[in-house]
């Protein structure tokens, strides 16, 4: 996994397209929600050819619409990360078999490439939480976070 800043996204007929946001978390549990929280105030932005995806977990059902971007980033709320938020660029894992009822972003883009055939340019953007108890406000580092996420991915679109 390579830590930098992804190139802004274009599709592969070089027009700005086909980038899927995945928020995913639960915003029953304070910073846990980051993810989703981002992915709709991108949704709410209406920036074109951009897709978002809300969900508490990623699971098999979520590699179709993996399959048929050309980018996507995975949103995540992350308590051993830095203090910062940032893009770690993903490959696929070495199988897409789950180890749980979850599965985590590489493991996504496994099922992807295996079962549909194509494996999308990738990023990790995980955003710092501090608390994950039953809440659903977030921390300010959280709230930092999440604003400093969306203008992030504004920036990749334009």
């Amino acid at each position: 996994m390579k830590s930098s800043e992804p190139e802004p996204v274009e599709s592969r007929s070089g027009q700005k397209h086909a980038l899927l946001v995945i928020g995913y978390g639960n915003t029953l549990r304070g910073d846990d929600g980051v993810g989703p929280r981002v992915a709709e105030a991108v949704e709410a932005l209406h920036l074109p050819g951009v897709r978002t995806l809300v969900c508490q977990q990623l699971s098999p059902e979520h590699a179709d619409p993996i399959a048929l971007a050309d980018t996507v980033i995975f949103v995540d709320a992350a308590v051993d990360a830095p203090n910062e938020v940032r893009f770690r660029q993903l490959e696929p894992g070495d199988t897409p078999q789950l180890m749980a009822h979850a599965a985590d972003p590489r493991t996504m883009l496994a099922l992807s490439r295996d079962v549909f055939g194509h494996v999308p340019r990738a990023w990790w953007l995980t955003i710092p939480a501090e608390k994950m108890e039953f809440s659903e406000d977030l921390t300010p580092a959280a709230r930092h976070g999440f604003a400093e996420a969306v203008k992030k991915i504004q920036l990749l679109v334009r």
